[in-house]
């Protein structure tokens, strides 16, 4: 591994030397992330040895143990101690964005309305996007996804074909290919998959569930043929009557908060 010993700090004015300076753990556990963000330390690579590292920026074992906690928090690293431990790189992750995110809108007491409304503003103007920027790949994985076989009993099972059907919102997406898009839809749908699967557990069976099941895999199909077809209006325009009505589907359910759906 290349040595990464810590850049010189620039001369301070007497103003700015007022501040509260970061402590070396911070200083340490910034110069790690940002190796791991630019990539220079690679997924499942394990760091040199504690006092390897000790050495490089000339730091006790306690300051750099609270460099290494700052970036477990951040799951950017993995810490096994004893025999056989280490400490190995994770690369930063969506999932963690999207738990953070829904910890925010819990404490804030966000309702699962203003969460629907987010997707619905975002979600239908990026499908209409992609139907007008669409290339015969993109269309060969949308068709590819809707002609998989469907689980057996669909109405009976809700949550394979839940997936399936969430998989096809992230398709989408992925396709548009901006990844601030996809990391934002990316946080989004991970509370509003939260409230699909509640609800679905709780209605499977029933004719409201299978009306939703019905509604929501004839939409998916008929946004594809509007996409191949560089419909760009008539595509966005479907997929917003097809958020609507989801969001009615769960908001009929009595959860208003973001924080009901996990708790």
């Amino acid at each position: 591994m290349p040595e990464m010993g810590m850049p010189e700090r620039a001369v301070l004015s007497p103003a700015v030397r007022q501040l509260r300076l970061p402590k070396m753990a911070e200083l340490v556990a910034t110069h790690l992330r940002g190796q791991i963000v630019r990539g220079k330390l690679a997924e499942g690579e394990a760091l040199p040895s504690e006092s390897e590292l000790m050495r490089q920026f000339h730091v006790s074992r306690p300051t750099l143990r609270e460099a290494f906690r700052v970036l477990e928090s951040e799951s950017l690293i993995t810490v096994r101690r004893g025999p056989g431990g280490g400490v190995r790189v994770r690369p930063p992750n969506l999932d963690v964005a999207a738990r953070y995110s829904g910890l925010i809108l819990q404490h804030q007491g966000t309702t699962l309305a203003d969460v629907l409304a987010a997707r619905a503003a975002i979600e239908p103007r990026a499908v209409a996007r992609l139907a007008a920027t669409r290339t015969d790949g993109d269309v060969a994985r949308l068709r590819a996804h809707i002609d998989e076989p469907w689980p057996d009993d669909p109405f009976e099972t809700p949550l394979p074909t839940l997936r399936r059907l969430e998989q096809f919102h992230t398709l989408l997406i992925e396709l548009v290919g901006n990844q601030t898009l996809l990391v934002l839809m990316g946080m989004l749908e991970h509370i509003v998959q939260h409230a699909d699967r509640s609800r679905a557990e709780a209605d499977a069976g029933s004719p409201a569930f299978a009306s939703a099941l019905k509604d929501s895999r004839a939409a998916h199909a008929k946004v594809v043929d509007l996409i191949e077809a560089a419909d760009a209006a008539g595509a966005g325009r479907l997929w917003q009557r097809h958020l609507d009505g989801a969001s009615d589907y769960l908001l009929a359910s009595g959860t208003t908060t973001v924080v009901d759906m996990f708790t």
